[in-house]
């Protein structure tokens, strides 16, 4: 059992922080894709739009609606993620799932900050909200590529 102490040193400084500052907070006006996604449990929900150029985020924009974790993992994410591509979101993706369930190491730079959720793994009802961004990202990143591939 969780105590009072050990939520006090979850929710850190650092982590209200990146919470109280998320770069790219908002919506793009005309995005290649848009991802709305929620967590069951706790609510929080994230809308993710991008825009894609060669197969790279050229832009990017996210609401967030979430706890402080939510917007700690938002906020690392929206620094880092415009030049990427859908591989390497998808690793982040899988990287951070690999650090919050199976003490996994910390998801490669750019989401290298993403190391300050690590004492969140020990609160796996945090986890969906901690993943709603990548998750977003990635699946917007297929729904451009779709898009794309028809065109």
């Amino acid at each position: 059992m969780s105590t009072e102490n050990d939520l006090i040193k979850l929710y850190s400084a650092r982590i209200l922080a990146l919470a109280a500052d998320i770069p790219r907070h908002g919506r793009l006006s005309n995005p290649d894709a848009t991802v709305k996604r929620r967590a069951p449990l706790c609510g929080s929900t994230v809308t993710v739009d991008i825009a894609v150029d060669d197969g790279r985020i050229s832009d990017y924009a996210a609401e967030v609606k979430a706890c402080a974790l939510g917007q700690a993992a938002a906020s690392v994410v929206g620094a880092g993620i415009v030049g990427l591509n859908a591989a390497e979101v998808t690793a982040a993706r899988d990287q951070l799932k690999a650090m919050l369930k199976h003490d996994g190491p910390v998801p490669d730079a750019p989401f290298d900050g993403l190391e300050v959720l690590q004492p969140a793994k020990d609160y796996k009802n945090r986890h969906a909200s901690i993943m709603l961004t990548l998750e977003a990202t990635v699946e917007a990143l297929e729904e451009a590529g779709a898009r794309s591939s028809c065109a």
